[in-house]
């Protein structure tokens, strides 16, 4: 709820103060937000519909937004691609369980509602460790967690020699991470037996079924050498049989590479590729880097790069600057609503608009927020803006004396008549005069290529927080933003541009709103 200001904080005048139910609403969009389902009952449903899960492995928040974005259903968290990308170093247990958890949260930062599983080793101790291990994952916003038999140091499933703890200490384990869940943490515990390597085939039948009666949700053998180690994974029985099962389609590995569809008809549920996008990641920047010796982004291919505009996207600018805005224009609308000609020392031209402001806000004070309850509301995950159908009506609260109330239902009681309902100032009053109320409007541009007619740019930028501009819109460096907004007449708020020109066969245009 609003602090309500007393009538000495703001005038001696009656005054009516806004609850916005735009903010209203955007905390409804958070609680509603709350209330969504659990990634965790998402990646339940997915692994009981009838399709594949092809799971990319992502290695930090970039790359978990980028698979969100491309549209798949899922993404697994890999210990060898962030022990690569945060320390450059092995997956040979270096890294450590605060490392990983500390990705993980920025992971869950960075995505929407993508379940993502996370590699938890061996659970980094006994068993008491494990059970820590799978509720921090839980409480980071993992919706599985995988827990692996192999001794510590761990190291990756297809290098070299492998050695797995005894059958009762890998059972204990995915016993501890199945009691973790089931104490009330909402995740899903993936078990991963490395036996095939260190032991036979036969034992890692045994350690997965073993697995499966101590409460693990899905089954994973690392370093399955043919696709008949594969199909009788598959074929497995007893409590294994119901469980949803991984393959690892590690590039370069010791599993052979198949089509998800082939795996999915083979009896596999979940297809994780660990190594696809670092391996593009670390090419790529290779590649990128003997370019650069050999000159410089001028004599790039096209190929090469993204566009900046693509950049900004993945990175989520476009929604950044939009709630900026609106909040902006949430800022203004309640400047007015609670200025009062004592507020400052200002022109008594200044003090006369204000007092009109005042007047028209006391008759309708669903103009004072006017802008914002126009722009739509926040979403405070992702920075998206809600839809129109979203807007509700603001509700008035009186704030006052019984007088104040009673004149605002029948008019001031010395007999003055009620002042009519008188529209916000508009930009062409002496106000507009001040360059501070130009500076406090928004500047939008649009780059549109003449050939095509294709917008190619259109963004917006506080007035007043122009210095860095021109890195985020290339085409209007040179351009004297503080000149054009000092020469804005007042048509030019919403209308006419303030600058249209042209760039490199694009047409620029700036706005003033």
């Amino acid at each position: 709820m609003f602090e309500v200001p007393t009538q000495s904080r703001l005038s001696q005048q009656p005054c009516r103060l806004l609850a916005p139910a735009r903010l209203r609403q955007t905390s409804q969009n958070f609680q509603t937000q709350a209330r969504a389902e659990s990634r965790t009952n998402t990646l339940r449903k997915l692994l009981a519909s009838p399709k594949v899960l092809k799971a990319p492995c992502c290695f930090d928040a970039l790359s978990a937004r980028l698979i969100e974005q491309a549209g798949f259903d899922v993404s697994f968290m890999s210990g060898f691609c962030v022990s690569a990308a945060r320390l450059a170093s092995p997956d040979a247990g270096l890294i450590s369980y605060g490392e990983m958890l500390d990705t993980g949260r920025l992971i869950h930062e960075g995505t929407t509602s993508m379940p993502i599983i996370g590699d938890g080793d061996t659970g980094y101790g006994n068993a008491m460790n494990v059970k820590r291990t799978v509720r921090g994952y839980a409480a980071a916003g993992f919706a599985g967690i995988l827990i692996e038999d192999q001794e510590w140091p761990k190291r990756c499933g297809h290098m070299g020699v492998k050695r797995v703890v005894p059958r009762h200490e890998a059972i204990a384990r995915v016993r501890a991470a199945a009691d973790a869940r089931d104490e009330g943490s909402d995740i899903l515990i993936l078990a991963r037996t490395d036996a095939r390597q260190a032991v036979s085939l036969e034992e890692a039948l045994w350690r997965a079924a073993a697995f499966a009666d101590a409460g693990a949700d899905i089954l994973f053998i690392d370093a399955l050498t043919s696709v008949e180690d594969m199909q009788a994974f598959c074929r497995a029985g007893g409590s294994a049989a119901a469980k949803p099962k991984m393959a690892n389609m590690l590039e370069g590995g010791r599993t052979p590479l198949l089509p998800a569809e082939q795996l999915h008809e083979m009896g596999f549920k979940l297809v994780a590729y660990p190594l696809s996008l670092l391996g593009a990641y670390v090419q790529s920047m290779q590649q990128t880097l003997q370019l650069l010796h050999q000159g410089g982004p001028e004599t790039f291919p096209p190929s090469r790069l993204p566009s900046f505009e693509t950049l900004q996207a993945a990175v989520g600018f476009p929604e950044y600057l939009k709630g900026a805005e609106n909040y902006a224009k949430l800022e203004q609308g309640l400047a007015t609503a609670f200025s009062t000609p004592a507020d400052s020392n200002q022109s008594a031209s200044t003090s006369s608009a204000s007092r009109v402001s005042e007047q028209s806000y006391a008759a309708n004070p669903q103009s004072a927020s006017e802008n914002f309850s126009s722009s739509g509301s926040v979403n405070g995950s992702t920075g998206a803006v809600a839809e129109q159908s979203n807007i509700v009506e603001a509700d008035a609260i009186l704030v006052g004396s019984e007088q104040s109330r009673e004149e605002s239902r029948q008019g001031p009681s010395d007999g003055r008549p009620r002042p009519e309902s008188t529209p916000p100032a508009r930009p062409d009053d002496m106000r507009w005069q001040d360059p501070a109320l130009r500076r406090s409007r928004v500047l939008r541009f649009r780059v549109t290529d003449q050939v095509s007619g294709a917008v190619k740019l259109e963004t917006t930028f506080p007035a007043g927080f122009l210095e860095n501009t021109p890195a985020f819109v290339p085409a209007i460096a040179g351009i004297d933003l503080e000149r054009l907004i000092s020469s804005a007449q007042p048509d030019q708020l919403g209308g006419r541009a303030l600058a249209d020109f042209t760039n490199d066969g694009d047409r620029v245009q700036i706005f003033l709103q």
